[in-house]
């Protein structure tokens, strides 16, 4: 595909910004550790929550949604319930101000802080750092995957090289291009750089979404996009079966439900619910969401980072992402997506469109903006990585009496060597869905059992943290397997109950067998965090040195805030995409809904922050 002048101009104009921005923060982050990680703990929470939804707008992630809505139409809007996309409401509610209050540089850390120093707590720390390393890793991969597939689309130059007898394609070759861009300016202003130039990058993104949504708007009918999708396209709900029939419009839709495994989406939305709710309570994984939570200045402010995020992520990205798809639904051939193997490529849609039905100096725009949003992502992940490495590993076990300057050099050699090992994984190739499946449904299940037990039960120690991440990564490895082999064909998501079993074994195994951690420990961990849950021994001993320390009893208060702000979270999703297909009704209630969720959240969630 060609692209005008203008389009190149504007293209190659953002990423000189996004440049010359992440060096011109750079110096701030020369400090010290405390600098190049967190920004010294000096960056206000909105800054932070616009941060936070650049991050979380990834092209990769882009593709598939837009593949999702095509296909599943507004049904679409539960499937990242798989990842679960709530746990950001778990963190907006709660678990962000408990977090926020260790005053720690990384997760890993944070382990030390809830264990203390014994041999249990040693273990747990390097299980952690170790699965901060594999998630930022496999999260690479599936961004190279991604911006390789898409830049390949529309960048007009072939780019592709030979080096040492190996091959690397037009795609992998702008993947690389990219990535060492976006490498560059990370590596040299630590957590500064990712955020201010997230914060550019997002408000680059909102205007491009903005556009592609309003063409949408006033090149198409409601009668066009009817006449384009089966019954039911248009609905929210489901019964057992997803009741989608694409026979007689387009039957590669339904031989993609067939492929992706959910035709039987009652059954899916019990498990979706079902992981969820400990995936959501575990809290995140060891990345850039927790950098940003410790990061932020307060525990209030944590809480209110993401509580902005739904709001400035989820209308203009999915108000782009229903744009694209109509204009697909409308004036698509559906030949243009057939792969390789004979099938259609739905990840296509998205550049598809981009290329066919948005013009000059648009479509700069808008792929300024979709650059953007993997330069941003991918920015925010290796930083986090980094961190885990120099902090958690070399500080901590090898020299914690080094200056500033060697570790900030350390972290420049550490980014560059996850970056190369990441990118080594994306470049084997893949498939977008089935890197979402492995990471979102089978990694995170590794992680959830342990970390869940952390936050809400004193007696879980060291050990039982240890023991249950290695049996949630042990169980990654060998039950996929051996299902396979016992001729179950099985999601990933299928496969979360009995890989979150194992760990639960292991993690109960650990703990009940060894002893609990110090008294001093588990005191000062529920003093400075105040959690609720199954802490009563320790609560009772600290009311007794401290007659006017206040116990958390906040749980069903912050269950109810979760229910509403899950609700919440769900309008700002469907709300947009009613308005570009016309579901004036639909549109009508989500905003009524979405109004008295707003009402409920600021009475009984932000009125009631506290430090």
């Amino acid at each position: 595909m060609k692209l005008a002048t203008i389009d190149i101009v504007i293209i190659l104009g953002f990423i000189a910004a996004t440049l010359a921005l992440g060096f011109y923060l750079s110096a701030r982050a020369s400090k010290n550790m405390q600098s190049y990680f967190l920004a010294g703990n000096d960056i206000p929470w909105y800054y932070l929550g616009l941060s936070n939804a650049s991050g979380m707008f990834d092209v990769s992630g882009t593709m598939i949604a837009v593949a999702w809505l095509f296909v599943y139409g507004i049904k679409s809007a539960w499937i990242p319930w798989l990842w679960p996309v709530w746990n950001q409401i778990f963190m907006m509610v709660f678990l962000a101000v408990w977090m926020r209050r260790s005053n720690v540089l990384t997760g890993a850390e944070w382990i030390t802080f809830r264990f203390g120093e014994s041999l249990g707590s040693r273990l747990s720390h390097i299980a952690t750092v170790i699965f901060a390393v594999v998630i930022v890793i496999a999260f690479m991969a599936y961004f190279v995957e991604g911006i390789g597939k898409f830049s390949a689309q529309f960048l007009p130059w072939d780019i592709s090289f030979t080096v040492a007898g190996i091959s690397i394609s037009n795609e992998d070759s702008y993947a690389l291009a990219i990535i060492a861009i976006t490498t560059l300016y990370t590596l040299k202003g630590g957590f500064y750089s990712v955020v201010g130039t997230e914060v550019l990058q997002f408000f680059i993104m909102t205007i491009a979404c903005l556009i592609v949504g309003y063409i949408a708007l006033f090149s198409t009918t409601a009668e066009q996009i009817q006449a384009a999708v089966p019954a039911g396209w248009d609905s929210l709900w489901f019964g057992w079966e997803l009741g989608l029939d694409w026979s007689e419009l387009m039957p590669a839709a339904d031989q993609r439900i067939e492929d992706d495994g959910y035709g039987l989406f009652g059954f899916l939305f019990m498990l979706m619910i079902f992981k969820g709710i400990f995936a959501s309570l575990a809290g995140p994984v060891p990345s850039y969401d927790m950098q940003r939570v410790l990061g932020t200045r307060t525990p209030s402010e944590a809480a209110k980072m993401f509580g902005l995020t739904p709001i400035v992520l989820s209308f203009p990205r999915y108000f782009m992402i229903a744009g694209i798809t109509v204009l697909a639904l409308v004036y698509m051939d559906p030949a243009q997506l057939q792969s390789g193997d004979g099938r259609l490529d739905f990840e296509q849609v998205l550049p598809y469109a981009i290329s066919e039905y948005v013009g000059p100096g648009f479509r700069g725009l808008l792929l300024a903006g979709l650059i953007a949003a993997f330069m941003s992502t991918f920015a925010a992940f290796i930083n986090a990585g980094s961190a885990y490495v120099v902090n958690d590993i070399y500080r901590k076990y090898i020299n914690d009496q080094a200056d500033d300057k060697t570790y900030l050099r350390l972290s420049y050699i550490v980014t560059a060597s996850i970056v190369v090992i990441g990118v080594s994984f994306g470049l084997a190739g893949g498939n977008i869905q089935a890197r979402t499946d492995w990471i979102v449904g089978l990694l995170y299940g590794s992680y959830v059992a342990s970390n869940m037990l952390k936050w809400i039960w004193w007696r879980f120690n060291g050990y039982g943290f240890f023991f249950g991440m290695v049996s949630g990564m042990v169980g990654v490895a060998i039950i996929p397997p051996l299902l396979e082999s016992m001729g179950f064909q099985l999601l990933a998501i299928e496969q979360f109950p009995l890989l979150f079993a194992f760990a639960l074994f292991g993690s109960l195994a650990g703990c009940l067998l060894t002893p609990a951690e110090p008294e001093e420990v588990l005191k000062k961990f529920y003093r400075q965090t105040r959690p609720w849950g199954f802490w009563k021994p320790i609560a009772d001993k600290v009311l007794a040195e401290e007659p006017d320390f206040t116990v958390n009893k906040d749980f069903n208060r912050d269950m109810f805030n979760i229910v509403v702000g899950i609700i919440w979270q769900m309008t700002l999703v469907i709300i947009p995409i009613f308005l570009v297909i016309r579901g004036y009704t639909g549109m009508m209630v989500s905003i009524a809904v979405f109004a008295l969720c707003t009402f409920l959240l600021k009475k009984y969630w932000w009125d009631r922050l506290e430090d």
